[in-house]
This record gives C-alpha cells, structure tokens and sequence, in this order.
C-alpha cells in the first residue's frame, strides 16, 4: 500500500526546538511571561491591530470578547450554518441564541443578504467566520454592522495570512480571533489569540482573561469582577514566537500547495475550489475540492476513494443546524451549507508535502471525475 498522506501536520524548525527549550528551562520566576508578551507584540504587529491577548484556544478568544460586548440570555448571534462548532459553543455558553444563516455558493461564507434579513431587536453581534482561510465579504458585513449598530466580530481561527482590500483578516471587525491548533498554518500546539484596536474593549477582555483582575488594581490577588482562565502558557508562546518570525514562508507555503491543485485540476470542468475575489489574498489554510452538484459524486464516495489509496481526506464541516444540539432551531433559508457539505472534501495540505504526493490526491479527484462524466 501507498504511504499514509496526512491532511495537516505542522512545520517545525530548530527554531521552535531552542525556544521552548529556553522556555522550559528559563521560563519561570521573573521570565515567566516573557514568551507570551514577546507573542503577542510579534504577533500584533504582523497583523498592523493596536492590542493582542494570547489565549488558550481560540474559541476562548471568542468567549472573553463575546462576553466583553455584554452577550448574554435573551440576545441573538448571528453566524454562517457552515461552521465547526468551536465558532457557536460560546454564544451559546454566554445563554445567548445563535441565528444560522447560509452560506454564499462561491465563498462557502456568510451571505451578507441573509444576515441582514436574520437581523432582529435582540441581534447583539454577527460572527464573521473566514471558513478555510476564505474571506468573508467584509465590506457589506461591516456596512451592515454600521447601519444596525450591531459588531462585526471576526473569527479569523483558519485566516492567518488572508487579506481583505490590504488589511489582514481579523483585523477589521471589532475584534478578531485566531487559532494557532497543530492544524493550523501556525501553531503553539493548542493555543488562540484576541485582537483589537479598540481601548475599552482591550482593556476589559484584559481583566476578563486575567481572572477578573483589572490592570492597576494593587491588591494583591484581587479580583474585581468574575473572570475566566484562558491564558495561553509560556512554552506554547516560545513556539508560537518562533513561528511567528517564520510566518511569511509558512504561509506562502501554504499558498504554494493550493497554486499546484488549482494547476493540476483547472481542466475539469464541474469542479471548484477555494475562491480568490478581487482585492482579497486567501491564506490557503484548507484547500477544499466541491464537485458540481450534476457530477453526483458525494462525499461518502470522495472519502471511500481517497481511503483506498490510504489519503487522509477531511469532510466539509456539517451545517450547524443539522448538528443534534440545535434541533428545534429554525433551519436557515436557502441550502448551499447542506447542499456544498455533500459533495465536497477538504484536501492534504501540510507544509512539507511532496509534488509525489500532490500528484497522488489529484489521481484521485481525476479518476472521479472520469467516472462521473461517463
């Protein structure tokens, strides 16, 4: 049998290897924070955002600034259906309603048009998700936002190196998170970032993430308000600091294997994968392969075949709402997130991967797509 092909695995250098080393050896006492505030300056100002908080997950980044925006019991979030489920869990642990709504065909993101017909009284923020390292359409979500008075959160978890019209993602909402997962284009194993460039909302997930003490109080061990326990440690952020100063190369790599698909698969018609609209540079994190609907190739049959040539092959996230869960909310009008999700595959696509390889995972989508056309 072929060898195994991953879907992802991360890049790691000596760099990685002699900064945690420091920070295992070194990083305690004094220098117990050095890594993480060395990360955070690194990594805000690579994004060009006022203020960074390392975190312990990137959905904790969304539950400290979800929180800080006063989401609470009887409000409404709205978010794509097509999302994992790290994007809704803390909506839902802050007593708050998750609005779903679909997808656009081309972007696999959030509609603009059926946000703004999902927006209600109670709609307390829309949660952009960059799906795959896509970009949402910003412009009209942040216009939307301005119109309604309603944040525009980013949820840059799989964007890191996608640009909107020259910004970075995760730096044009209210606030951004990011994911720095061992899946992701960088990593600190686990690990997630808060970003804004906005004061007051800085300075409160600051306390938040700090157990609820504020910056200032000189009580010792004094906390002013109920907080959480998000904090990233040190050893993850010497791994991530590394990463950071490599950030260009490995997100240009990731650029690279998506540029070989698109090359490789182009001729066949019915197929289509991650979008590049105008004015916007995708990251690349994901590359996903969608097959025309009449091909009738569905994503149980993608999974069998990339199984048989021992390919680790990923599916299209599930709608939200179809997740048990959330039975009984309102299903969202349209039906790309149900529709795309059947007849789609996330491909391999860690930095290290071979043209070998990269020829082994298009045979595949090739010798499908021969099948469906007969």
């Amino acid at each position: 049998m072929n060898p195994r092909i991953q879907y992802t695995r991360p890049s790691i250098s000596e760099l990685e290897v002699q900064y945690v080393t420091d920070a295992a050896r070194n990083g305690w006492g004094p220098r117990c924070y050095e890594y993480i505030e060395r990360f955070e300056a690194a990594f805000k100002s690579h994004l060009g955002v006022k203020h960074a908080i390392a975190t312990s997950s990137c959905t904790g980044a969304l539950h400290m600034g979800l929180a800080a925006l006063g989401v609470g019991a009887g409000d409404e979030v709205i978010l794509a259906d097509t999302n994992w489920i790290a994007s809704v869990a803390p909506v839902v642990h802050l007593g708050a309603t998750p609005v779903f709504v679909d997808i656009l065909e081309d972007s696999w993101c959030l509609d603009p048009a059926r946000v703004e017909a999902a927006i209600t009284p109670r709609t307390k923020a829309i949660i952009a998700v960059h799906l795959y390292g896509n970009l949402c359409d910003m412009e009209a979500l942040l216009a939307l936002g301005e119109r309604h008075g309603i944040p525009v959160v980013e949820d840059a978890a799989e964007a890191i190196g996608a640009q909107y019209q020259g910004h970075r993602a995760g730096s044009l909402g209210r606030f951004g998170a990011f994911s720095f997962h061992g899946t992701k284009t960088m990593t600190t194993g686990e690990g997630g970032m808060f970003v804004t460039n906005d004061d007051e909302l800085y300075e409160r997930v600051l306390s938040l993430s700090n157990h609820g003490r504020v910056r200032g109080q000189t009580r010792q061990f004094w906390p002013d308000l109920l907080g959480f326990k998000y904090k990233i440690s040190n050893l993850q952020a010497a791994l991530g600091c590394a990463q950071v100063e490599r950030i260009d190369e490995l997100i240009e790599r990731k650029r690279g294997i998506l540029t070989a698909y698109r090359h490789r698969l182009e001729g066949l018609a019915g197929l289509s994968l991650n979008p590049e609209p105008a004015g916007t540079r995708i990251g690349a994190w994901m590359p996903t392969v969608v097959f025309a609907a009449e091909l009738g190739v569905s994503r149980e049959r993608l999974l069998a075949r990339f199984a048989e040539d021992n390919i680790d092959a990923r599916v299209f996230f599930y709608p939200l709402s179809d997740l048990p869960m959330f039975e009984g909310y309102r299903k969202p009008d349209g039906g790309n997130a149900a529709s795309i999700a059947a007849r789609a595959v996330n491909l391999p696509s860690f930095h290290d991967m071979s043209e070998v390889e990269i020829d082994r995972v298009c045979a595949v989508i090739e010798s499908l797509h021969r099948e469906a056309g007969r």
